[in-house]
């Protein structure tokens, strides 16, 4: 089993018509055994950055964290999700049945949606005291909390609404706001997790080509 570091991301690089994927650039190909040469640009290979970056690193974000241990260690897709806001400081609020919390630690590993943009000046300087004049709210207080009504999405998304009539913009409902931002995350990440767990194993994934398959159908196609 090989030992990977989490944050430096993957490699991946095409060669015997196949597509492989892996923690460094060996120096023979795993699948013929030879030396490897790119006689292409889009064989050569690119670096695949991990969806996972330091929470605490992100400001005015939404994020999503495993309840047990982390994204690429110990997940195994169906456990449950814990998510919390980030302040502009990365300190992030999040709650859960003993009421708000405001951490510094904790969520280094985790999918981020950022939800304000660097030129929202204004919101930026209000966004500490919308989060903590929010957080201090009866409705998150430990006795309103229910696993499946009442929970930490709960919380965040009543925040960015809060935030969005603030701003005089149209409320989002938990189905739309999970679709346009959480889902294309997850979706991105659960590819991620797949080959950092085979590459653990075997230190290569390797899969066809989309280039070489795209070549026989046009050599399919040509008269």
């Amino acid at each position: 089993m090989q030992s990977l570091d989490s944050e430096k991301g993957l490699i991946k690089f095409s060669h015997c018509k196949k597509d492989i994927f892996c923690s460094y650039v060996p120096k023979l190909c795993p699948v013929c055994g030879q030396s490897l040469n790119y006689r292409r640009l889009e064989d050569a290979p690119i670096s695949i950055p991990s969806p996972f970056v330091n929470g605490h690193k992100q400001i005015c974000s939404f994020l999503l964290i495993p309840t047990t241990g982390t994204f690429l260690r110990g997940y195994d897709g169906r456990s449950d999700l814990h998510v919390g806001i980030t302040n502009t400081n990365g300190l992030v609020y999040n709650y859960n049945e003993t009421g708000i919390h405001r951490v510094g630690l904790g969520w280094e590993q985790c999918i981020s949606v950022p939800l304000v943009q660097p030129d929202m000046y204004g919101l930026l300087k209000q966004w500490d005291k919308y989060l903590e004049e929010f957080s201090t709210g009866e409705a998150w207080f430990p006795n309103r909390y229910d696993e499946h009504h009442h929970n930490c999405y709960t919380y965040a998304l009543a925040f960015i609404n809060c935030v969005l009539a603030a701003e005089n913009k149209q409320q989002m409902s938990k189905s739309e706001f999970t679709e346009r931002f959480v889902i294309p995350q997850t979706r991105k990440a659960s590819k991620y997790i797949t080959l950092y767990q085979e590459i653990t194993e075997n230190s290569f994934y390797i899969g066809d080509s989309p280039h070489q398959e795209k070549n026989l159908e046009e050599d399919k196609l040509s008269p």
